[in-house]
């Protein structure tokens, strides 16, 4: 069997997708009660907007974007928390939620007594954080615009960019979450995620980063994020964002692939 066809094994059919809705369903019922819950993970970035966007863009005033386009601090620190609130999103629910479901609660042995299968949850569960992200990412463009930080109708494309920024998070996430084994384990979810928060071009250019440190900046998939929300928000589009695209939307089928052999794994044997 070649590399392909083993891989297509785990890759979602539309049958496939139609009963990974249930889980999704699921997910949407449980929540019902803890809206509030829900959306927590929104006002997070929008307090970093309104205290280093605004408050110390006060005293920056302009940066340069590493396109060559000067402009105020806030509207350059906007589009890269959106991209965090995408990745907010995704990373909540496919790791720490993930992980109670599967380790403590049992749902997904409960839910394998069903015509549901493994890849189904799989697929269910990254949708499901895939959704939360582009959620937070909308309600954050909708505070950007109305704090008078969007210009560009490319701004439209953010929300759309943003589920492959939760489809590469949620389901590298998901992937991560499934070879753990205590909460412990979640210190390393952290160390990756608030460095690639501080340091993926979020709050200064690429090229202030010393040159021996921009490549490893450069292969953080946040980086790839901030700067497709960055280059639409701003209305700087070019050819050179499929790249960016390309490379999120590979992180999230080997995430999708990864995870679905795991869960086989894990529930079957």
């Amino acid at each position: 069997m070649t590399a392909v066809a083993r891989a297509a094994r785990f890759v979602p059919s539309p049958a496939g997708i139609g009963l990974a809705r249930y889980v999704v369903l699921r997910n949407v019922t449980a929540f019902r009660r803890a809206w509030l819950l829900l959306l927590s993970g929104f006002v997070e970035p929008v307090f970093y907007l309104f205290s280093i966007g605004v408050g110390l863009g006060a005293l920056v005033r302009t940066v340069t974007t590493d396109s060559g386009t000067v402009v105020p601090y806030a509207e350059f620190v906007a589009p890269a928390l959106l991209a965090a609130s995408a990745m907010n999103g995704a990373i909540a629910d496919s790791t720490y939620n993930v992980f109670f479901k599967l380790r403590y609660q049992r749902l997904y042995d409960a839910i394998l007594a069903t015509p549901v299968g493994p890849r189904d949850i799989a697929v269910g569960e990254i949708l499901w954080s895939l959704m939360r992200g582009a959620l937070y990412s909308a309600m954050f463009l909708a505070v950007a615009w109305v704090a008078g930080l969007v210009h560009s109708w490319w701004a439209l494309l953010a929300v759309p960019a943003a589920l492959l920024v939760g489809l590469a998070f949620g389901a590298v996430g998901m992937f991560a979450t499934t070879f753990m084994s205590s909460w412990q384990h979640f210190d390393y979810i952290t160390l990756a995620v608030q460095p690639m928060f501080l340091f993926s071009a979020t709050f200064f250019p690429l090229s202030t980063y010393p040159e021996a440190l921009q490549w490893l900046v450069a292969a953080t998939p946040l980086y790839h994020g901030v700067a497709l929300e960055r280059s639409l928000v701003l209305g700087e589009v070019s050819w050179g964002l499929l790249w960016h695209v390309g490379y999120l939307a590979a992180l999230g089928v080997v995430g999708v692939v990864g995870t679905s052999r795991r869960i086989a794994t894990l529930l079957l044997t």
